[in-house]
């Protein structure tokens, strides 16, 4: 039987050069010898007795059971957010008057924290920055001499401003009792463009305008009257013009 046919694991047999029986071929090795013995290579071992791949020295990290902590704005970058509020508003105060209710309204808008705004508007109060008597002093002021609006519609003003009544009753206590005349003066100037309309046409459109400027009732009617009675010379028809 030839090498080949013998399953080709066999080695080459042996020739001697000086003669000789040829020597038996060596049994055919299938398993690795018995530990110990030199001559076996690593070469010769199966993939099924090759080491195992070394592990990665690094192992991933297990994942921590507890859960990361949530973001806390630093309370330093808090007070800073309250003071530039703060700044904005001093700022706006200087050039228009505020109620206190206005104050906390916008501050709130910006997001500003309860307790800051608190703090804020407690500030402002005390260096006088806030202070709904002499915001409301000056509203009436420029309600009645710039608008020629009534007592009626100036309280209403003041009080969608969030002043308090207090504070607004004691505005118009100072305030002389000549509704009549500003009422009047304010008629007189509207009477013109109005008498080219028959009488009761201009009444109506003029008492309806007395009223917005918080002038209603009888004291609408009279001065309507009186208005329209001057411009048109007492004239109670139509009048063209």
């Amino acid at each position: 039987m030839s090498p080949h046919e013998n399953g080709g694991d066999d080695l080459a047999p042996v020739v001697p050069l000086f003669g000789g029986s040829v020597p038996a071929a060596p049994p055919a090795r299938t398993d690795p010898p018995e530990t110990g013995h030199d001559d076996w290579h690593t070469t010769w071992q199966g993939a099924a007795s090759r080491p195992e791949p070394r592990a990665s020295a690094r192992a991933a990290a297990p994942a921590s059971s507890e859960e990361a902590p949530l973001d806390v704005e630093p309370e330093s970058e808090v007070d800073d957010f309250a003071e530039a509020a703060e700044v904005r508003l001093t700022r706006s105060l200087a050039s228009r008057g505020l109620s206190e209710r206005e104050a906390r309204d916008r501050l709130r808008r910006e997001g500003v924290e309860a307790h800051a705004i608190d703090d804020i508007v407690d500030r402002l109060l005390r260096v006088g920055a806030l202070d709904d008597d002499r915001l409301a002093e000056q509203l009436v002021h420029t309600g009645v001499t710039r608008k020629n609006q009534g007592r009626r519609a100036v309280a209403q003003s003041l009080a969608k401003r969030g002043i308090s009544r207090e504070s607004v009753d004691a505005a118009l206590a100072d305030l002389p009792d000549d509704d009549y005349e500003r009422a009047l003066e304010y008629a007189r100037g509207k009477a013109r463009a109005l008498a080219r309309y028959d009488r009761d046409t201009g009444l109506r459109r003029l008492i309806g305008q007395l009223s917005r400027r918080g002038y209603g009732g009888s004291l609408a009617m009279n001065v309507a009257n009186q208005a329209l009675d001057e411009e048109t010379g007492g004239a109670r028809g139509v009048r063209f013009q």
